[in-house]
This record gives C-alpha cells, structure tokens and sequence, in this order.
C-alpha cells in the first residue's frame, strides 16, 4: 500500500523505520513543526523527521493539520492508507477521510486503558502490572475508534517511562506493520473497543511531577519513574530546583526513625529521604544548570562535616 506516516518523536521514528522495512511504499511523513531545544533554543527537526530526510521522504510539517495547503497536499499524495505513531496534533475530520483505508493509530496501551498523551507515564504512576501498544483506526473521539491487534507488555519494578516506552515502541511498530499487512490482504478486521473500561492519560505537567514529600514511599518511587525522562520530578532546596531520578523504597530492615517528609540523611554511600512512610534512597539528582551525579556526591558538595554524618537537609 502507498502510505504516508505521521509521528514525531523517537518512538513514532522507531514505527518509521520499520514501514521502511516492510513491502509498502511510504510516500511521505508529516510530523510537528520544528521546535526549540538545548540551551541554545534553537529550531530542531522532530526526530521523525530527521530520519525521513535521512531516507529521502517529503516532510510535511503543518502548524495546523486543518490548513487548505496541508490537505491539497495530502490529497495530491493519495495515499492508500496513513499510519500514525505519536504524531501529536488532533486531526480534522477532512484529512481523516482523504486515505480510502483510513489512519491506523499504534497508542502505547491496552485501550481502553489509557486514552490520551501519556499512557506509558500513567500506567507507571498507578502501578499497573501490565501495558501494551495497540492499533486502531482513528476517529473524531479521542483514542477510541475500533481496534485492529493489540501486544502486551509487563512493566518492571525498576522501569522509567523511557525504558517502557523504549520496549513498546520496538513491539509496537512490529504490531502497526502486521496491521498494515492484514488490512492490504483483507484478512484483519476491526473491532469495536470493549465499552465500560475507559481511563485517561492526559499529559503529565511540570506541575504534576514536583514531589510531595506528604506521599508515601510507594507513590514517590511511582512518580520519579514515570516521569523519568520526562517532565522529570523535580523537588526544592532552599528555593532551587533540584531534578530527581527514580528513587527507591527502603527496605523494612533499612528503615530509619525520626526521618520526617522531606528531610534527607547522609550515610557513607547512600542519601535517605523522608515520605509519608518509610524513607526512600535517592539515585541521580541534578541542580539547574549542573549535570546529573549520584545523590552522594550532590550531597557532599554542600560540604556537610564528614563527621556529622547524621546531619539532615530538607527538601520542599
């Protein structure tokens, strides 16, 4: 089938490289306009897009998918069908009717668990056991046209959001080839999603992932990895922004009295913080402007008395 992808970070890169591989032709790609980034700010390509010039595909960049040029253009493409992965823009219903066989979306969850921007994030930060990537054909409604295959993921005690997403976007573009294959032959049908099951991911904010120290342990540890590596959680001392990595439960034997929400203790090798439970041992921790180091070494730059080991800093 002639096809024209959507997507625009790593993950959506991941399904591109893969229809690449497959027998269909993909005409183009249509990805988010070029942004800032780094220190710097410059504009940046989406990583999709990247790769798409580096294949040689025209690269549509709408700053609104509902523009008369975008979908003259589209239309002039004709493609069969348009495969989407993490695009990022809600689609109109004039481009959603231009492909004969539809846009078929790869979501990183087993809908109708987790409809919306970031279901890998929420499925860390509720403590589901399992998550997947399913494909479907996009409708008005957000997330919640008919199902066409689905693959399942299990989600480790110790995994970020990058570690996961990282997973299902390599099984998940398997899956989008495959559904592309059973549409073109015919044999693959779609099914509605099963009704009564619905929860939402919307996008986790800045906001979202500053820590509170009030949670317990099992939240706080939930939140670092969810939010790792994006928006990153984040915390305060003396009124800078300290970045977190996950951070890990103690266990029971471990537990230190006396350590209330927030206050941090330094051992020999390790750097202790107080929730609403039990402490947590923090892993990397990053200032503004400063790279990222063990929790330990932060904690020896603000030149506690190697003799006062005991001593405590609390975060906000």
């Amino acid at each position: 089938m002639r096809l024209v992808f959507a997507g625009t970070p790593q993950a959506g890169a991941a399904s591109l490289d893969a229809l690449l591989s497959s027998r269909h032709d993909v005409a183009a790609v249509i990805t988010r306009p070029d942004a800032p980034a780094g220190r710097g700010r410059k504009l940046v390509a989406s990583p999709v897009a990247q790769r798409a010039s580096e294949a040689g595909l025209e690269v549509l960049k709408p700053s609104r998918p509902r523009d008369p040029a975008f979908l003259e253009r589209l239309r002039a493409i004709a493609p069969d069908c348009c495969p989407v992965t993490a695009y990022g823009a809600l689609l109109p219903q004039a481009a959603l009717d231009i492909p004969p066989y539809g846009w078929i979306n790869l979501h990183f969850s087993v809908l109708p668990a987790w409809r919306g921007a970031a279901p890998v994030q929420h499925a860390i930060l509720h403590g589901d056991d399992v998550t997947g990537a399913t494909t479907f054909r996009l409708v008005a409604e957000l997330d919640a046209g008919p199902v066409y295959g689905v693959v399942t993921e299990p989600i480790g005690l110790a995994d970020t959001a990058g570690d996961l997403l990282a997973r299902l976007a390599k099984s998940g573009s398997e899956l989008l080839v495959a559904t592309i294959d059973g549409i073109e032959s015919g044999q693959l049908e779609a099914r509605p999603q099963p009704s009564g099951e619905v929860s939402y991911a919307p996008k986790i904010t800045s906001d979202d992932a500053r820590v509170d120290w009030r949670m317990t342990a099992l939240v706080i540890s939930r939140l670092t990895r969810a939010c790792t590596p994006v928006p990153g959680a984040w915390t305060e001392l003396d009124g800078t922004r300290l970045k977190l990595g996950p951070v890990e439960e103690v266990a029971p034997a471990d537990t230190v009295a006396g350590l209330s929400p927030g206050e941090l203790l330094a051992g020999r090798s390790r750097v202790l913080a107080g929730t609403g439970s039990g402490p947590v041992e923090l892993g990397e921790v990053q200032l503004q402007g400063k790279r990222r180091m063990p929790a330990i070494d932060w904690l020896r730059g603000l030149r506690l008395d190697d003799n006062r080991r005991d001593r405590k800093v609390r975060l906000r």
